[in-house]
């Protein structure tokens, strides 16, 4: 029993160089991918610039006024969520329950 040497993959070659021609869809699609990818890291590089460029002055004087002025922001935001929902609105309902029926 002889094994044949033949190959099996016999499509012919699309060029000398090796490297396959692209389809202007394929190569739309590889640079749409990039700039998705290049957006994508974009953004995950501004939302920590925290980390790389300091919030706060280096000075203490100066970090102490503008932490004093983010917590006050902080605060002033937690008033103005519960003034949204009408947190802070009195209870007019008495503190005493009645029957309001024929006893």
């Amino acid at each position: 029993m002889k094994l044949a040497t033949t190959a099996i993959d016999a499509t012919p070659a699309t060029e000398t160089t090796g490297r396959a021609k692209r389809s202007p869809s394929a190569s739309l699609r590889a640079l749409a991918s990039r700039l998705i990818l290049g957006i994508a890291l974009m953004m995950v590089i501004t939302t920590s610039v925290g980390c790389f460029l300091p919030i706060y002055s280096a000075r203490p004087e100066r970090r102490v006024q503008q932490l004093l002025y983010t917590s006050e922001n902080l605060r002033a935001m937690v008033d103005e969520w519960e003034r949204f929902w009408q947190l802070d609105a009195p209870s007019h309902l008495t503190p005493i329950r009645t029957h309001g029926g024929v006893l």
